[in-house]
């Protein structure tokens, strides 16, 4: 897949059958119009090409937006590679861009920059500045200027509609199994392994602390979950604890994991850890021996639980 930081950059010698949008989750909805695309493009004679933007729109045109995104930047494109996408064009998304309109979206970037075959999209999709055009403007743009519009149907994205909103509530109501089946994959955590307090160390539970970079990435519900992580390629089983370890009084918000029946140096490694369970929510014990008692608790349910899948 061939990567551009803006619409500007873009440049082929064939036609393009593209979609737009956020894509945050790259989830089982948007799938279903990646895979449009790339069927579209089977023959060779078309290239396909999917236009993102970085900030969220939200974040730059609401002012006192806090959305968190289900994808980092890096973790977007590699969901999107895997779809079979030729081209991602990742577009700065600002104030001036937000004012084109309809007309000169249409015409400079969609005609002139991406040679337009065909554009596919979602039933609801509005673009254009305010978002005042609508999926009836575009097939009228469509004829004007010798493109063609398919559209998916909410139906055919699913008889429930998935989106990135219900997403992002089941993540922070702890519902993994919901989360996971609305994505089609387990939703995943993206970070460098940093030095931490080192108390699981000296009570059996040795962790890997996850520290990630992007602050807009959404960080689940606050509790014990199992795991499965990707470390050098290698898949690794264990429970990881987003909180603050109320039982040693912690300050701030940490991301932990304990990997099971593994014993090597992760410290500045960069690991990727899929939530598979969650197991409860997040205590202050007594003693830390009460807490240990618990996390061998945990172990067993996280143990009991990866043995069914």
């Amino acid at each position: 897949m061939k990567l551009f930081h803006s619409i500007n950059d873009f440049q082929s010698t064939k036609k393009t059958i593209l979609t737009l949008g956020t894509f945050d989750g790259v989830h089982i909805g948007h799938k279903k119009i990646l895979e449009r695309i790339t069927q579209n493009t089977e023959n060779g004679k078309y290239e396909s090409l999917v236009l993102t933007f970085f900030p969220h729109p939200r974040m730059v045109l609401q002012e006192k937006s806090e959305i968190k995104l289900l994808n980092t930047i890096a973790e977007k494109s590699k969901l999107l590679e895997a779809t079979g996408i030729e081209n991602l064009v990742i577009h700065p998304f600002n104030e001036s861009f937000s004012r084109l309109t309809a007309e000169e979206f249409v015409h400079s970037i969609l005609v002139d920059q991406f040679h337009i075959q065909k554009i596919i999209i979602g039933h609801d999709h509005r673009f254009g500045r305010n978002r005042t055009a609508n999926i009836d403007d575009l097939i009228a743009f469509g004829h004007e200027y010798g493109f063609e519009v398919e559209q998916i149907s909410a139906q055919e994205i699913q008889d429930v509609s998935v989106s990135s909103t219900k997403i992002r509530k089941a993540l922070n109501e702890g519902n993994m199994a919901l989360t996971n089946d609305y994505l089609g994959y387990s939703y995943f955590l993206s970070g460098e392994v940093v030095q931490g307090k080192q108390l699981g160390r000296t009570i059996g539970f040795p962790t890997a602390n996850l520290h990630i970079d992007e602050d807009y990435k959404l960080i689940p519900k606050a509790g014990v979950y199992v795991v499965k992580a990707l470390i050098d390629q290698e898949e690794v089983s264990g429970m990881m604890n987003i909180g603050f370890n109320p039982t040693v009084n912690g300050q701030k918000q940490t991301i932990e994991v304990h990997l099971f029946d593994f014993d090597a140096d992760l410290y500045g490694k960069k690991i990727q850890v899929s939530l598979l369970q969650y197991l409860r929510e997040e205590q202050k014990f007594g003693s830390v021996d009460l807490l240990k008692e618990q996390l061998n608790q945990d172990k067993k349910e996280a143990l009991a639980f990866l043995s069914s899948l």
